[in-house]
């Protein structure tokens, strides 16, 4: 049936037609759906160029809900596939362009993750002042300010708590991944050799941390936007009905707590699964990267460029202990 539908336009269906030639084609199989959106992701990368009030005039309706739509489709996916391996291929032919995006992604993971690092901080004096504030001056609230106070009952203050390890654990799982903090269950890679080690890197990160983010997202970014506005967007709605929506789109935020008077901005967890999700696939960009530049230069590349803290001179044996 789907051969009798009759086409008008290349990328997009011409006036009065229902489908377009290029949508007609993906929908024969599988590999025509790829190539079909291989081609269509340079038109799109274009024309999102070329038009951005359709997408970032977030005082038009119809452009916030292509922005919710476009954040987690298809032809986003394969814009970014395809950006990606236009920027690997580059990488091969200019080794030094490669290891600069290893050390540009390496170096955003570290200053990102430092800088949240001082969360873990925060949440112990604000758990300290709680106690204090509950056992000692029996206060029910705290305020906080200058001239124009934030008060907030001692249970926001202490469900709020929450949101200072979501921090840590968001915005750090990539500065961890370059410091080696994370716990590695290791059968057989430590008895490798050197190039089989980057091997076993390269494939993790294609097969196990990029599809691992990318499907987080894809859940986590509707996820989102279902406590942001309203009606609900729909990872299976198309973008004609979401467009039908946008006459009824209108901001509301989720700011509903646990308890009458706790803490109300969880919201921000939702924000916060999307930036796990980017910090993860960056991280796994550079680490395929780095396991490919030494793969190709050998055992004398090891760590190159790689900044992991230190506790300084004559704090070795110590630092190998964690």
């Amino acid at each position: 049936m789907a051969d009798d539908v009759v086409c008008d336009g290349f990328f997009r269906a011409a006036e009065g037609a229902k489908i377009s030639c290029l949508d007609k084609f993906q929908d024969g199989n599988l590999i025509n759906f790829v190539l079909g959106n291989i081609l269509e992701a340079f038109y799109n990368f274009f024309a999102a160029l070329v038009n951005p009030g359709m997408w970032l005039d977030w005082s038009n309706s119809e452009s916030l809900m292509r922005f919710i739509y476009y954040g987690a489709s298809v032809e986003l996916f394969f814009v970014l596939f395809i950006g990606l391996v236009f920027v690997t291929a580059f990488g091969f032919w200019r080794k030094g362009c490669m290891w600069g995006c290893v050390r540009v992604l390496e170096g955003f993971a570290n200053t990102v993750g430092r800088f949240f690092a001082w969360a873990g901080i925060l949440m112990v004096l604000q758990q300290i002042i709680i106690v204090f504030m509950q056992r000692i001056f029996t206060r029910p609230d705290i305020s906080v300010g200058f001239g124009i106070p934030l008060q907030f009952d001692i249970s926001w203050f202490a469900e709020e708590l929450k949101l200072f390890n979501a921090l840590v654990v968001c915005l750090c799982v990539s500065y961890t991944f370059v410091q080696g903090g994370h716990v590695r269950v290791d059968l057989f890679y430590a008895g490798v050799k050197f190039r089989t080690k980057r091997l076993i890197d390269m494939f993790g990160a294609l097969f196990f941390m990029l599809p691992f983010a990318v499907v987080t997202w894809l859940y986590g970014w509707f996820f989102l936007w279902r406590h942001l506005v309203t009606p609900n967007p729909s990872a299976s709605d198309r973008l004609e009905l979401l467009l039908r929506k946008s006459r009824l789109l209108k901001w509301n935020v989720e700011t509903i707590g646990f308890s009458p008077n706790g803490f109300n901005g969880y919201f921000l967890f939702k924000i916060l699964l999307c930036a796990f999700c980017v910090m993860v696939i960056l991280q796994a960009i550079s680490t395929f990267y780095r396991a490919i530049l030494e793969y190709r230069e050998g055992p004398e590349s090891e760590d190159k460029y790689l900044d992991r803290d230190t506790l300084g001179e004559g704090e070795e044996a110590f630092e190998g202990t964690h």
